[in-house]
C-alpha cells in the first residue's frame, strides 16, 4: 500500500463525512473542515433527514385519514408546529452526534470554518477571528450545493421561503405557492397540505417531474390533484410583489396572464454548486459555466492532489451517490485501485405515493433510439397493496430484448423507496428476467410486486391472466 498522506476534505455533509471517514480507516491522516458547527451537511441539517421527519409526519396524517372508509375514525388532528419543529432537530441533533463520535473514533481532526485555497497545497481556515493555514497532500472538495433563486423573488426565509427555511415553520400558512414542480417543491406541496396549508404548485415546464417517465408521474398527479388546491403547469412566474395579507404572484399560462395572493412563497428551482466561495482559482482547478468541477472515474480533477465529490460535480445531486464518490476518492488519493461506474443511481420521490427509479429510464432509451422491451405489473393484482388499500401502483423493468437483461425499473406507489433497493443490486449484478422471476419473495408484501413483474416478461405469471 502507499505511503499514507495529509487528506484534507473540505465539508461535512454525506460525501465529505464518508470520504474523511474512509481515509481514516486506511490510516491517512485526515482533517475534516466544516462551514457550520454541525457536522452532516446540508442532507442531515437542512434537507434529506429533516424533509422526510415532516413526510412521515405528513404520512401518519393522511393515513389515518384514509381508515375511515374501514370503519376506524379518530378526533381531528392537533398539530403543534413549535413541537415539531422540536422533534424534527431532536432527530438531526442524534444523527450529527453519531457523527461527531465516529470521527473521533477515528482521530479525524475536525476544523470548523470558512475553507478557501491558498494554492493547490494550502487551504485557509477562517472561524469568526480566527485564522489557521493548512498544508495537504490530498484534498477532496466536497463542498456540496445550494438553494437556487429568482432574481426577481428575494428569499427573506419569512414569507418568501427556500428549501431550507420552509423546513423551520413555526406555523402553518393559510395557504402557500410552490415555485417548482421537481422533487422538493412536491415533498414540501404534500407535507403543508397534509398540515392543513391550501397549497399550489406552479412548473414552467408542461409537466411536473420533468426528469421521471410520465406514466411514473401520472400515478402521482392523480393523487396531487384531490390533494393540492392548484397545479399549474407550462406556467410562468412573472414577478411578485408585497401586498396587505401576503405575496401577490403575477403568473403567465396559455390562457393569459393571471395574479394571485398568497401568504407564503416556496421557491424551489433546483441548486447550484458551492464552488464560487472557496478561491477555486487559486488552484487551477477547472470548473464548467454553471461552476461544476470536472473530475474523472476516480474523481480526480485536472490538478493532481485534488478532488471532487458529490453536488460540486453535477448531476445527480444525491446524498448516496455522493458518498460513494467519497469512498472512491479516498481509496484512490490512498493509492488504492478504485473507480466510480456505477451501472445505476437510484433516485427517489418521497412523495404520497413515492416515485423510484433505477438504470435507464423510458425517456432516456427513447431519446436515444435504444431498443428496449417493457414488462408491467400493476398494484391492482397485489395482495398486499389491496389489504393497505393502496393499489395505485405500478412496477415495470426496462429489459435489453434478446437476453432480457434488465437495464432499467421504475416504481410509483406507496414505500417505492424502499422498494428500489433490490432493483438497482439486478442492475449491477446483471440479472435477466429469469433470475428475478425464478427468485422466491415473500407473500403477502410489496416486493413480490418485482417478482411478478418478472414474471411477465417471462410468461410466467399466474396472478394475472395474458391473453
Amino acid at each position: 500500500m502507499a505511503n499514507k498522506n495529509h487528506v484534507v476534505v473540505i465539508g461535512a455533509g454525506p460525501g465529505g463525512y464518508a470520504a474523511a471517514f474512509r481515509a481514516a480507516d486506511l490510516g491517512n491522516k485526515v482533517t475534516l473542515i466544516e462551514k457550520d458547527e454541525t457536522l452532516g451537511g446540508v442532507c442531515l441539517n437542512r434537507g434529506c433527514i429533516p424533509s422526510k421527519t415532516l413526510l412521515h409526519l405528513s404520512k401518519t396524517i393522511d393515513d389515518v385519514e384514509s381508515v375511515k372508509k374501514a370503519g376506524i375514525e379518530f378526533l381531528e388532528p392537533k398539530i403543534d408546529m413549535k413541537k415539531i419543529q422540536v422533534w424534527k432537530n431532536r432527530v438531526i441533533k442524534k444523527l450529527g452526534g453519531g457523527i461527531k463520535l465516529l470521527a473521533k473514533k477515528r482521530n479525524v481532526n475536525i476544523s470548523h470554518g470558512e475553507a478557501s485555497f491558498i494554492s493547490d497545497k494550502s487551504i485557509k481556515i477562517i472561524n469568526k477571528d480566527k485564522e489557521e493555514i493548512i498544508n495537504f497532500d490530498q484534498c477532496i472538495i466536497a463542498t456540496g450545493s445550494r438553494p437556487n433563486s429568482l432574481p426577481f423573488l428575494e428569499i427573506d426565509h419569512d414569507q418568501i421561503l427556500d428549501s431550507t427555511s420552509v423546513l423551520s415553520l413555526n406555523k402553518i400558512p393559510k395557504d402557500m405557492l410552490v415555485i417548482g414542480g421537481g422533487y422538493i417543491g412536491l415533498e414540501m406541496a404534500t407535507v403543508y397540505s397534509s398540515f392543513g396549508a391550501e397549497v399550489s404548485v406552479v412548473e414552467f415546464l408542461p409537466k411536473l417531474l420533468a426528469g421521471a417517465d410520465e406514466d411514473l408521474v401520472n400515478i402521482l398527479n392523480k393523487k396531487l390533484k384531490g390533494k393540492l388546491n392548484e397545479i399549474m403547469v407550462d406556467t410562468k412566474v412573472l414577478g411578485s410583489k408585497k401586498v396587505k395579507g401576503g405575496i401577490e404572484v403575477e403568473m403567465e399560462s396559455k390562457t393569459g396572464i393571471l395574479s394571485k395572493i398568497y401568504e407564503k412563497i416556496l421557491v424551489s428551482v433546483g441548486r447550484i454548486p458551492n464552488t464560487d466561495n472557496i478561491s477555486l482559482g487559486n488552484t487551477g482547478v477547472n470548473v464548467d459555466k454553471k461552476g461544476f468541477i470536472h473530475v474523472d472515474e476516480y474523481r480526480r480533477t485536472n490538478i493532481h492532489g485534488i478532488y471532487a465529490i458529490g453536488d460540486v460535480t453535477g448531476d445527480p445531486m444525491l446524498a448516496h451517490k455522493a458518498t460513494h464518490e467519497g469512498k472512491i476518492a479516498a481509496e484512490v488519493c490512498t493509492g488504492i485501485p478504485s473507480a466510480f461506474e456505477p451501472q445505476a443511481i437510484p433516485a427517489v420521490i418521497f412523495t404520497d405515493p413515492e416515485i423510484a427509479w433505477a438504470g435507464k429510464t423510458e425517456n432516456e432509451l427513447i431519446e436515444s433510439n435504444t431498443p428496449y422491451e417493457k414488462a408491467e405489473f400493476p398494484w391492482q393484482a397485489s395482495g398486499k397493496a389491496i389489504s393497505i388499500d393502496r393499489t395505485e401502483g405500478k412496477t415495470k423493468i426496462l429489459f435489453e430484448p434478446k437476453s432480457k437483461r434488465v437495464i432499467g425499473v421504475g416504481i410509483a406507489g406507496v414505500n417505492a423507496g424502499d422498494l428500489i433497493g433490490e432493483a438497482a443490486l439486478s442492475i449491477e449484478m446483471g440479472c435477466y428476467a429469469e433470475d428475478i422471476a425464478l427468485t422466491i419473495h415473500p407473500h403477502p408484501t410489496l416486493t413480490e410486486n418485482f417478482s411478478n413483474t418478472a414474471e411477465v416478461m417471462e410468461k410466467t405469471i399466474t396472478d394475472l391472466y395474458l391473453k
